[in-house]
């Protein structure tokens, strides 16, 4: 399957797409080996293997033949659904012991996974952005697991970060292969139910996966609000995320994806380990976290043209 350019491309020739499906077999395959071994619950092997089988594969037949967005939505809700219910009672701890009802988190959460899913999505419009962005979120999370004296966790999550270290070697600018839908789907919606399933254990503080995923939460969260204030066509594909006005403004995909991973690595990395390490005052590292963030999202939309 290529990928031919358009005005909505940053791309500017043929490429071929779907080679985020290496990620999905190679860590489902490395899932399902860890849990005939053992080595990992039934419930959480079963909310995350089927729900991100079915995120992936809608996704690569949307790379195929486009499927209409509210079917797809109403498949990422049903993943969604499937895995919150499998995960079973929990809790998490936000606000100085203050704990949200199930019924309120459950929903809140479901709703959370699939704009993570859907965020890694729109975020995966230029070389390598995407994947090292989801090998710095599992590596970190399993790093910080690791200090706080975790266990399984953080092989399951080296593993997906492994995965995408591998098609991140023909994903890095100039990309020889796209990860299409599939792939990106895929690592929203895994990422999401680590997220939850992890913070719900208390083997990491929910605070610090939001801080490391802050640059893609931030940039989408943020484009889609402004496309809605300014009455446009928001389920349009377009090119007026920071990164991509970044990439037509130093004519590099390069420099966008590395100043990405400077960013994760010496702001939201710190603050993360500083959230887990400090977990009563986790809601002040992410608040600094996505605070500094909105303020480079708003000096970009000012010194950019982002419809050009």
């Amino acid at each position: 399957m290529l990928d031919f350019p358009n005005q909505r491309s940053s791309h500017v020739v043929p490429t071929p797409r779907g080679g985020g499906a290496a990620i999905v077999i190679v860590f489902l395959g490395f899932f399902a080996a860890a849990c005939f071994l053992n080595q990992v619950e039934q419930h959480f092997f079963l909310a995350l293997f089927v729900g991100g089988l079915i995120v992936a594969l809608v996704g690569f037949w949307d790379d195929h033949k486009p499927v209409k967005a509210r079917w797809r939505l109403l498949i990422h809700f049903a993943a969604a659904s499937w895995a919150f219910t499998l995960l079973g009672d929990f809790s998490l701890n936000f606000f100085d012991n203050f704990v949200l009802p199930e019924l309120i988190w459950k929903s809140a959460g479901m709703i959370l996974a699939v704009w993570m899913l859907n965020l890694f999505n729109f975020m995966d419009g230029i070389d390598g952005i995407a994947s090292s962005e989801a090998i710095f979120v599992a590596g970190g999370a399993a790093l910080i697991i690791y200090l706080k004296g975790g266990g399984g966790e953080v092989v399951l999550l080296m593993a997906l970060s492994g995965a995408c270290f591998g098609f991140l070697i023909w994903n890095w600018p100039p990309a020889m292969i796209f990860m299409g839908d599939g792939g990106s789907g895929f690592l929203g919606y895994v990422l999401a139910i680590f997220a939850f399933y992890t913070a719900s254990r208390g083997v990491i503080i929910f605070w610090s996966w939001m801080i490391l995923l802050g640059v893609f939460f931030v940039d989408a969260t943020m484009t889609l609000a402004y496309r809605i204030w300014k009455g446009e066509r928001f389920y349009e594909a377009h090119r007026s995320h920071a990164y991509q006005v970044l990439s037509r403004k130093y004519g590099s995909h390069l420099k966008v994806t590395l100043g990405v991973v400077c960013i994760n690595l010496l702001l939201l990395f710190p603050l993360a380990v500083g959230a887990s390490l400090l977990p009563e005052y986790g809601y002040w590292f992410a608040l600094s976290a996505y605070l500094t963030l909105i303020i480079l999202w708003l000096k970009v939309r000012a010194d950019g043209n982002p419809d050009r």
